[in-house]
């Protein structure tokens, strides 16, 4: 696992952004894993811009989203279909049929993980997920306790992320209580991982998942055992490493 602490926000943004595009220009062809949420906003301006500028190229990458809200449609502004439109996909060149969202309203869930896990599989893997840290340490919306082995499966998002995600609605109440989410085996997959974590609120989690123990109890913290993880946060993130 390989730390980079950066000044700030915008410092880490860069760096992540320029890793993805690298990975593009080396591979027109990529596959990449993509997150949600605060953590990846500016990577994905930066990535936008790098396009702008003829730097990179995505019309042949394909994207795989790592979780959808359960029960919310698409065209909802608090989709995470809506999010990556609205923050990455209408500014640069991917094709829509290459990106990959879990159907928040699928009405068979187990059958729609199934075919998603399917569709990463036939896509030939993922070759870079990228991905942020909940305070409570999950990764994707793989919570505490969630096994280790799991692939692709519908999460019941517990009360410290349903809180933590109530900034992105209009109440607490209005959060979903249901995600689907690719698992810890899904990302585990994938054959190259950044995970970016910014602000001192992420501290502990940052600190459990670099220097602590292997537990489902910290779900990060299994990156521990991938082969190439490059973890990128700013000084508060890293404010507990020492």
């Amino acid at each position: 696992m390989e730390v980079i602490i950066a000044k700030d926000y915008d410092t880490l943004s860069k760096q992540a952004a320029i890793i993805i595009a690298g990975q593009v220009i080396g591979q027109p062809s990529s596959v990449l894993g993509l997150a949600t949420g605060s953590s990846p906003v500016e990577t994905y301006k930066n990535l936008a811009v790098f396009y702008r500028e003829g730097i990179v190229d995505f019309s042949r990458v394909t994207a795989f989203n790592l979780d959808e809200y359960y029960g919310v449609a698409p065209d909802n502004p608090c989709s995470y279909r809506w999010f990556m439109e609205d923050n990455l996909f209408k500014y640069i060149n991917i094709l829509p049929e290459n990106t990959h969202i879990p159907d928040g309203l699928a009405k068979d869930t187990a059958t729609e993980c199934r075919e998603y896990e399917e569709k990463i599989h036939r896509a030939g893997g993922i070759d870079l997920q990228l991905l942020g840290i909940g305070g409570n340490g999950h990764i994707g919306f793989n919570e505490p306790g969630t096994n280790f082995q799991s692939a692709t499966h519908l999460v019941e998002l517990n009360q410290e992320t349903i809180e933590a995600n109530s900034r992105f609605f209009d109440s607490p109440d209005q959060v979903p209580r249901q995600a689907l989410s690719m698992g810890i085996k899904s990302i585990m997959a994938a054959r190259k991982i950044i995970l970016l974590a910014s602000g001192r609120a992420k501290a502990k989690a940052v600190y459990e998942m670099v220097l602590g123990p292997i537990t489902p109890q910290h779900p990060a913290s299994v990156l521990q055992l991938h082969p190439q993880v490059v973890v990128i946060v700013d000084k508060e993130a890293a404010s507990l490493l020492g």
